[in-house]
């Protein structure tokens, strides 16, 4: 693991390219998806990511899902988890993780996750934010009546979702899941969730907004499958050769973004305004 380490430095420019605001009270986090295979290409993505670091605060991360391919022992945890994001952790940030398909429920207990044992829940940041991690694995009647009051009650302005699979997708391997966005987007109509967050696919989108909701997928953090994202009219950016995640700031009533390759490219970045409520 180390050559990979001394590698993924090694290959990493002095000057990062930063199209974010960058302002010091706003909300910074970053978004990282199927990123679980503690292969080289997820040592680079980690050392990228931490590269930026050094002038664009991560207050926290957020997991998309498949949070670790095959085995989960703790050499695991250490290997898929641990190592490619060292640099980042040891600067304090923390990672919020859903669950995807490939991955063992009792992840919720481990620590690094910051699950506290639970499938889904919500968590705010700061005054005005409040992200909701879902468990789209298993929607069922418990979880769908949590949405709906945790979305009722938030008193947030910003409103971000974030789970595995894509309600909508362009891709030719999984596609939309339609029977969850069915149950999940009327309750982020009529409660005002200005963004959402998906993997599974394994590899970059980005939506034109749907019913006003901002839908991204970013599934391609460790793992590509080129070529699968299909010609459609819903999409606005799709990226699939090289690995990625995607730096957010929120400062008022504006989300920015930046999507970026593990090599430092830039393949997507914009500004999203929040509806007038």
């Amino acid at each position: 693991m180390k050559h990979w380490i001394m590698l993924a430095a090694l290959t990493l420019c002095p000057a990062q390219e930063l199209k974010l605001p960058n302002a010091g009270d706003s909300t910074h986090f970053a978004v990282i998806g199927d990123s679980g295979t503690g292969s080289r290409e997820s040592y680079l993505l980690g050392a990228r990511l931490a590269a930026y670091q050094q002038s664009f605060r991560v207050d926290f991360v957020i997991m998309l899902g498949d949070n670790l391919y095959g085995g989960e022992s703790p050499r695991d945890f250490e290997r898929k988890f641990e190592k490619p994001f060292e640099a980042v952790l040891q600067r304090g940030v923390k990672f919020y993780a859903t669950l995807g398909n490939h991955d063992d429920p009792n992840q919720r207990f481990y620590k690094g996750f910051n699950m506290n044992g639970k499938r889904y829940y919500s968590f705010k940041p700061k005054d005005g934010v409040r992200l909701f991690c879902l468990d789209s694995n298993y929607m069922d009647k418990e979880q769908v009546e949590w949405v709906e009051k945790e979305l009722a009650g938030s008193g947030s302005d910003w409103k971000i979702a974030f789970f595995h699979h894509p309600l909508y997708s362009s891709g030719e391997k999984h596609g939309p899941d339609e029977e969850l966005r069915k149950v999940l987007e009327p309750m982020f109509m009529k409660h005002g969730v200005e963004v959402v967050f998906a993997g599974h696919e394994h590899f970059y989108e980005r939506l034109k907004p749907q019913n006003g909701i901002h839908y991204f997928i970013e599934g391609g953090s460790a793992k590509l499958r080129k070529g699968n994202i299909a010609k459609s009219d819903q999409t606005a950016k799709g990226f699939d050769t090289d690995e990625t995640f995607i730096l957010c700031e929120v400062a008022g009533d504006k989300l920015h973004f930046q999507t970026i390759t593990k090599s430092g490219q830039t393949v997507d970045s914009g500004t999203i305004t929040r509806r007038a409520k």
